[in-house]
């Protein structure tokens, strides 16, 4: 009975460090009952959400398996989104957000996304990415980040989580200790980010001491390699990192919450079992599995933590801190239950755009500014606008009038966005199935199923092609016919010069027509592949494209007037 009895007990306090998700919108019974058990939480992932009622529905009865019960989701308020994952966010995403600097309209978007989880039942958001984006190559990070600033991104990592926390919201502060300077995905491979600690305390470690500063009340780590710290294991899974740096350098005493570990980075070369074990052992105290997690997965875990803790490897000690770290802060948010009145805010982009807006006694005396980054009057996707970085082709080239065809750029997302509609395509059927272009000769007329109609005030009958890599061949014969010579075309991409076919067909193009080509991810430094680089891809980002196009728009003139100039763009 004894014996039992601790097993019970010892069981309990690993399900208490466990984070996992699941497949479909509604909670299964094996993850229910786990739950009841003393299961620390849950992440919610895009594919968990159908709606914001269904989610409230899905949060609801999560909390009543176990009222105590953290429930975690990936919302960064911009191109990672997971309340609007069907619709593209509303918000502008944290590179807009580092251009505008104005740590007040960071704060608010924080707010407003955490008055939005609140209302859904979320208790804790994976966000902000505090990351410092040095590389301009990197493929997971880019827009995330909110610049290449170390002390840019301090303070606002700090205002946000001032903001999101002001609604009962834990924030994490991500990914320890910084994935900013990576060329990898961690979701892939192990990147490795071979610097001195020097570096790393003068750029990497700068947000995450304002983030604690500012009382985060987590730090998610990354499945990153720092030879300068730790040859041998990732940050995930070395206790020189977790608690050397953490937690004695850098005084963090929150919760520890690891990346998920079905990534490449974590569990690549030694499955998940192992991964959690050597995550858990090192400092991690919540363990988020993955996003596709099963009953027997979890039992498997489950199992290599006690023989863990049988053979000495876990000790009950890192285990009991653990447990207790995650009940803790379990309780502490377990008042953040479902508001549907604070949910009814979030229901649609247009309710999240107005509550963004920093409104105070002093903004409502001051003069009206002429710079749309901090003028109040202008709407929001106009001040965002203002942020865009322009060269002078394609300041020239809005002024000619607007595009014959646009073409989409359908790459492959990465995992961390994942299949969100984006930009200015964001309302249209994103999910559905590709078609393929085999003869664009077609795609002349614009009532060709293949094409989409833009908002006729800002495309007015320009035709939309998406184009992905099986058809950009086509499309580069069709860029060479004389009938479609001098065609004007604007091209739409994200971090357009990390894909060889895409830099390819661009330049195709760009050889026999008048050719505007837009980054709605982070550029590469020569700006080759970007004429207009807008530092974000969300609903509300595509929606500030599109009033530069709206020649008739007043406001449109104003934006000319104050977005970023560029001129070191190579061809």
């Amino acid at each position: 009975m004894i014996e039992q009895t601790q097993h019970d007990s010892r069981r309990r306090s690993v399900l208490a460090t466990l984070l996992p998700g699941f497949e479909g919108i509604t909670l299964p019974t094996w993850l229910s009952a786990r739950l009841a058990e003393g299961l620390g939480g849950v992440c919610l992932f895009g594919e968990n959400v159908e709606s914001l009622p269904q989610l409230a529905a899905l949060t609801s009865a999560i909390r009543e398996a176990n009222p105590h019960a953290i429930i975690a989701i990936d919302e960064e308020g911009g191109d990672v989104t997971r309340l609007f994952y069907d619709i593209g966010s509303p918000y502008p995403g944290n590179a807009v957000l580092g251009r505008l600097d104005d740590l007040a309209q960071t704060e608010a978007v924080a707010r407003a996304v955490g008055v939005a989880l609140r209302g859904a039942g979320v208790n804790l958001a994976f966000a902000p990415d505090v990351d410092v984006n040095s590389n301009p190559n990197n493929p997971v990070i880019g827009v995330r980040s909110f610049g290449a600033d170390a002390e840019l991104v301090a303070r606002h990592s700090a205002a946000w989580v001032h903001g999101l926390q002001s609604t009962g919201v834990a924030a994490s502060a991500k990914h320890f200790p910084g994935h900013g300077d990576t060329a990898a995905d961690s979701h892939r491979s192990l990147p490795v980010v071979d610097v001195p600690l020097e570096v790393l305390r003068a750029r990497e470690l700068v947000p995450f001491a304002s983030a604690i500063a500012a009382e985060v009340r987590t730090i998610m780590t990354s499945h990153i390699l720092l030879p300068h710290l730790d040859s041998e294991h990732p940050a995930t899974l070395s206790s020189r990192i977790l608690q050397g740096l953490l937690r004695t350098e850098l005084g963090f005493d929150g919760v520890v919450v690891s990346d998920a570990l079905d990534m490449a980075g974590a569990s690549g070369s030694i499955g998940i079992p192992e991964a959690a074990v050597q995550a858990l052992a090192s400092g991690c105290d919540l363990l988020c599995i993955g996003t596709k997690n099963t009953d027997a997965q979890l039992a498997e875990v489950e199992r290599a933590l006690l023989a863990a803790l049988d053979d000495g490897r876990l000790t009950g000690t890192r285990l009991g801190d653990a447990a207790t770290a995650v009940r803790s802060l379990g309780a502490e948010l377990a008042e953040a239950a479902v508001r549907p009145e604070l949910a009814a805010s979030a229901v649609r982009p247009e309710s999240a755009e107005s509550a963004v807006r920093p409104e105070s006694a002093e903004s409502a005396e001051a003069p009206e500014s002429t710079d749309p980054r901090t003028a109040t009057h202008l709407p929001e996707p106009a001040r965002i606008a203002a942020t865009f970085e322009l060269n002078s082709e394609a300041r020239a080239w809005l002024q000619n009038g607007p595009p014959d065809v646009v073409v989409r750029l359908h790459t492959v997302p990465n995992e961390a966005i994942g299949t969100v509609p984006w930009g200015p395509f964001a309302h249209l059927d994103e999910q559905a199935e590709l078609r393929e272009h085999a003869n664009l000769r077609q795609h002349a007329t614009a009532h060709d199923p293949h094409y989409a109609q833009f908002t006729p005030d800002a495309w007015h009958a320009a035709n939309v092609i998406t184009v992905t890599e099986k058809s950009a061949g086509p499309l580069k014969k069709l860029a060479a016919d004389p009938d479609f010579t001098g065609s004007r075309i604007v091209v739409i991409g994200t971090a357009n010069h990390l894909t060889p076919w895409v830099t390819r067909l661009i330049d195709r193009l760009r050889r026999s027509n008048s050719v505007l080509v837009i980054d709605m991810g982070w550029p590469a430094p020569d700006r080759r592949y970007a004429d207009i680089a807008t530092f974000g891809a969300s609903r509300l980002v595509g929606e500030a494209l599109l009033s530069l196009f709206a020649a008739s728009n007043d406001a449109t003139r104003t934006i000319m007037q104050h977005t970023h100039t560029y001129e070191g763009v190579v061809r």
